[in-house]
């Protein structure tokens, strides 16, 4: 008996810290993917001459618009991942950008599926998609504004604030 009181005990345990743990990958997935797109947009916004060029050179329509447009979309949702703010919106024109670099200047080079996930434009898009539908994670703006208006929203609506699923009635029986 003694040895299975241990062994849930440790059980917990690790369930615990696991817990604990959930907000790294999120977390890691924003900075990571934020910091290298906020520093390529930077570098491409001080650098549209070049990236015009490139964008000549790839076919792409209206080449000084895009490489502005793409420029921009880069910088600004990439300081929007960093700060965890409007995550989901932000990464939808981050994992765009890269379909069309995949597209463009990638796709000649790819030779079968290890090819392209070789590649860091799947990578970010992988991880783009993993943040649109699992989200920012705890350690962002976006958790920080939606747990301050979600008791707003609650006492508003006339919810009282349970952290269980289940309430008692009048009776005294349990309604979920």
């Amino acid at each position: 008996m003694r040895a299975m009181h241990s062994l849930r005990r440790a059980q917990r345990g690790v369930a615990a810290f696991e817990a604990k743990l959930k907000v790294l990958p999120p977390t890691l997935a924003r900075l990571t993917v934020g910091y290298a797109f906020l520093t390529t947009g930077w570098g491409k916004l001080h650098n549209l001459e070049r990236v015009t060029e490139f964008f000549t050179s790839l076919s792409i329509p209206a080449p000084a618009f895009h490489a502005t447009f793409v420029s921009c979309i880069e910088f600004g949702c990439g300081a929007l991942l960093l700060l965890g703010l409007l995550t989901r919106v932000a990464a939808v024109p981050l994992i765009g950008t890269m379909v069309v670099a995949l597209l463009t200047a990638i796709w000649p080079d790819i030779d079968g599926l290890s090819g392209l996930f070789g590649t860091i434009e799947f990578l970010y898009i992988a991880l783009c998609v993993g943040l649109v539908v699992g989200g920012p994670g705890a350690l962002s703006l976006d958790h920080l504004i939606l747990r301050e208006r979600a008791p707003a929203a609650r006492d508003a609506a006339g919810v009282d604030l349970m952290t269980s699923t289940t309430r008692r009635s009048r009776t005294g029986s349990v309604a979920l």
